[in-house]
């Protein structure tokens, strides 16, 4: 059987939403594509680019003309937001399909000690590196996008150890997993998307740590929460799922504990604060990067 491959590129914030719609209409998975000219086998690590290519394979069978058509209406969607340049389609036999989209996928740092690493390479972790392994088709929740990442910065630097964990919106479970993985105890994390909490558990058995993380398809309030059960709370969503579930989350957080919020663009953040403030929550920090924020801040 004949594959077409198709691919496109974009800055980093936007290689979420367009792996989502790859993902979707794809088949066998997503991969994100980043510069060349590094070893991640060896523990080297690209720059930031300026943009990075996403790229999905299609049988080329009955149904190839409806999921290339979906994928064109999506990337012609998020067109409209940032002018993206053409969609790119190539055919490729089936031997070269199976081994050409995993090389696409590389180990990528953030912050100082966490590793995001595909299943299949190689990494040689140093001492305190958290390695955080993904499967290949789980590309929303990867990293690329500067809410995931600034998050990830946010876990980094607050986690120290026996913590309580509650993710609102856990995706790919990449938050919730890291958050174990730096020390924390226990994580009940709830997604809406039953897909996407399949995708989470799986990732969660991955990285060994399935009975740490409860994950529940859903979202809040949810009936197993105690009020003040959680140390930190983590939502990277969007504001307005924040603002209107503020006050079921800050409930579920402790006096005294934290959350990291993101998904927040710069001109919606006092939005959020101010929803935040009437739940006696406070901001400690601001990340910022492009148009996109993420917050840490403590409930009193």
């Amino acid at each position: 059987m004949k594959w077409l491959e198709l691919s496109v590129e974009a800055p980093p914030e936007f290689v979420e939403p367009l792996s989502h719609i790859f993902y979707r209409y794809g088949h066998g998975g997503v991969s994100v594509e980043s510069p060349a000219g590094f070893n991640p086998d060896e523990g080297e690590f690209p720059p930031v680019p300026a943009t990075l290519t996403i790229r999905t394979y299609i049988p080329m069978d009955e149904a190839a003309r409806e999921r290339k058509g979906n994928i064109e209406v999506g990337v012609k969607l998020v067109s409209h937001l940032y002018p993206l340049e053409p969609l790119i389609e190539r055919e490729i036999e089936e031997e070269d399909w199976e081994s050409s989209w995993k090389e696409f996928f590389h180990p990528l740092r953030i912050g100082k000690r966490i590793v995001v690493c595909p299943t299949w390479r190689k990494f040689s972790s140093g001492i305190d590196d958290v390695l955080v392994l993904l499967d290949p088709g789980m590309a929303f929740g990867t990293g690329h996008h500067p809410t995931t990442r600034m998050c990830l910065e946010l876990i980094e630097r607050i986690v120290e150890g026996g913590e309580r964990v509650i993710d609102l919106g856990c995706g790919s479970g990449l938050l919730t997993i890291t958050a174990i993985k730096m020390g924390a105890r226990c994580a009940l994390a709830l997604e809406i998307d039953p897909k996407a909490a399949k995708i989470a558990a799986e990732n969660c058995k991955v990285n060994g740590v399935s009975r740490e993380i409860t994950i529940h398809t859903g979202t809040l309030p949810y009936s197993d929460t105690i009020i003040g059960q959680f140390d930190i709370a983590l939502a990277n969503i969007s504001m307005k799922v924040i603002t209107d579930l503020s006050n079921p989350l800050t409930q579920a957080v402790r006096s005294g504990g934290k959350l990291i919020l993101s998904g927040i663009l710069k001109d919606g953040l006092q939005d959020v604060q101010n929803a935040l403030f009437l739940n006696n929550v406070t901001f400690d920090q601001v990340l910022t990067d492009g148009d996109w924020t993420a917050v840490l801040a403590t409930k009193s």
